[in-house]
């Protein structure tokens, strides 16, 4: 732990300060949200901001995407470790194997200069473009590459003493298919970390940069202890559980991902390094999916309102083995790692503690975000389109409740798009959006139904699908049956046709996508 203590700290600032940190992510929220131009990031919310210190450590997280949780701040050391600061600058990445998850996640990262000739705080924010190049519109594609799947960005200067780098803008437009809407999100993130670094000017000045520092220093350790408090309320003791993803559309079935988890006193340590190697298909994780994954289900577990920060990290070990599913390698395609496998690591590390914490922990949900990209040209105005979206489903019941029906869960924490939003923006006619009933597993608490969403598409279109929980179904706990499996369904010249968990198709305008989600595990007999 750090050398803040309770006696020194007021616990009247300290929550005046967690507060502060955290609003300041919230307005960063709410400028990237209300001035974004993509439907994914404006409707669907698909973005997260926070508020680092110095040394890139999260102080702080809006209540955004958790699968962002653990991951954006390796991204923001990252750009520590490469970039000369100076004041009005901001840097931008999105590699997977600095920090990044997939490559439409991209970071950018601006420094907060008080007084000093290096930064005191950095604030970032990380936002999915809904495309970013590569293979297939919206650049989630069945890749055996990374290079397979859009524009690698290691940290570079997007923007330089206040004024975005128009030859860097120029050739990152050049490479993806919806110019004109990646160069409005981009301003749109640039915008969040200017109000970003204006609010945590203002602190600074309000109270000044020693006080400011220390009570970072204070909420992480405060966050810290809490989260020692959560474990230590686990009976000791080594608890095993593993589950498998259904392919990675190549062939290769039944990729398991398994986890020892080890509490010894206020100490976690979880060993993913039995899990399966890395695979042809896009659904490795790379080390940082799967430390978000781990921070999520900890996080979860803390019953007070502490805040999301470095602190909560501190007590929990994570091991894995490089080159495995759960920490591919470089250059390892890994568009699905950070939506599909991130779900299931999650209902891996449930699945274990249900052991332990028997009444806590939920059955299975999902499993799956079941993504869909659909991109062509769009005969309204001639113009390129890409359409990106999660589709949620049934959560898991648990010992005192049944499953919520219809609804992102855990890694996602995205909206829908609207169906007048949908259609508006894209050539579509969406013909069903409706819960999938039956769907949840059977128990004492049933499962969560899924969803069910159909599209007629009013343009020739390229369709891709990533999704997972197609044949192994979301597990129930306790006796309780597990939730039903989801299907993808095309409707081609009036054919219907299953087309399994993974695939990309073309489509001619008149044809059908239809989408029916998992349900959630059902608890007890």
């Amino acid at each position: 732990m750090n050398d803040t203590t309770e006696q020194k700290v007021n616990p009247i600032l300290l929550e005046v300060f967690k507060n502060r940190f955290s609003s300041i992510s919230e307005e960063m929220g709410v400028t990237l949200n209300r001035t974004a131009f993509s439907p994914n990031i404006k409707e669907r919310r698909d973005f997260s901001c926070a508020v680092f210190d110095s040394n890139g450590d999260m102080i702080a997280q809006a209540a955004h995407i958790p699968v962002h949780l653990g991951s954006m701040p390796l991204s923001v050391k990252s750009a520590i470790e490469t970039i000369e600061w100076e004041e009005g600058d901001m840097v931008m990445l999105n590699d997977p194997f600095k920090g990044g998850t997939h490559l439409p996640d991209i970071t950018i990262v601006a420094p907060v200069f008080v007084g000093k000739d290096k930064p005191s705080f950095y604030v970032a924010n990380r936002a999915h473009h809904a495309d970013v190049g590569g293979m297939s519109s919206g650049s989630m594609p069945l890749s055996r590459s990374i290079f397979q799947e859009g524009l690698i960005i290691p940290p570079l200067k997007i923007v330089e003493k206040g004024k975005i780098d128009q030859k860097i803008m120029g050739f990152l437009l050049n490479n993806v298919r919806t110019a004109t809407e990646r160069e409005g999100d981009f301003a749109a993130q640039i915008m969040a970390n200017i109000t970003g670094v204006r609010r945590t000017t203002q602190l600074i000045e309000k109270y000044g940069l020693a006080v400011v520092d220390f009570y970072a220093r204070a909420l992480m350790d405060y966050a810290e202890r809490i989260t020692r408090d959560t474990i230590k309320r686990i009976p000791d003791g080594t608890y095993e559980f593993e589950d498998y993803m259904d392919d990675d559309g190549f062939g290769h079935e039944r990729i398991n991902i398994h986890v020892s988890i080890t509490i010894h006193g206020v100490k976690a340590i979880l060993d993913f390094s039995r899990s399966s190697p890395q695979v042809e298909g896009s659904i490795n994780a790379v080390y940082a999916i799967t430390l978000s994954a781990v921070l999520y289900v900890f996080r979860a577990l803390v019953e007070r309102d502490i805040p999301t920060n470095a602190g909560c990290l501190r007590p929990i070990e994570v091991i894995t083995k490089k080159g495995t599913i759960v920490d591919a390698e470089f250059p390892s395609s890994v568009a699905g790692g950070n939506v599909e496998t991130s779900q299931r690591i999650v209902d891996v590390v449930l699945g274990a503690l249900s052991q332990a914490l028997p009444q806590a922990i939920p059955a299975a949900h999902q499993g799956t975000m079941n993504n869909v990209t659909i991109g062509g040209i769009d005969p309204r105005n001639g113009q390129p389109f890409a359409y990106y979206e999660t589709i949620g489903g049934g959560m898991g019941a648990t010992a005192h409740s049944h499953g919520e029906s219809a609804v992102h869960c855990h890694m996602t924490n995205t909206l829908n798009t609207p169906v007048e939003a949908l259609e508006y923006s894209y050539p579509f006619l969406v013909t069903e959006y409706s819960i999938r009933r039956g769907t949840g597993g059977k128990g004492r608490y049933r499962g969560g139904d899924g969803i069910v969403r159909e599209i007629r598409l009013l343009a020739d279109s390229e369709v891709t699908v990533l999704s997972e929980r197609r044949h192994i179904p979301p597990y129930g706990l306790f006796g309780g049956s597990p939730g039903a499996v989801g299907r993808n369904i095309i409707v081609r010249d009036g054919r219907r046709q299953d087309m399994g968990g993974k695939f990309s198709v073309s489509l001619k305008r008149g044809d059908i996508i239809r989408i029916e989600t998992p349900g959630g595990g059902g608890y007890g007999s």
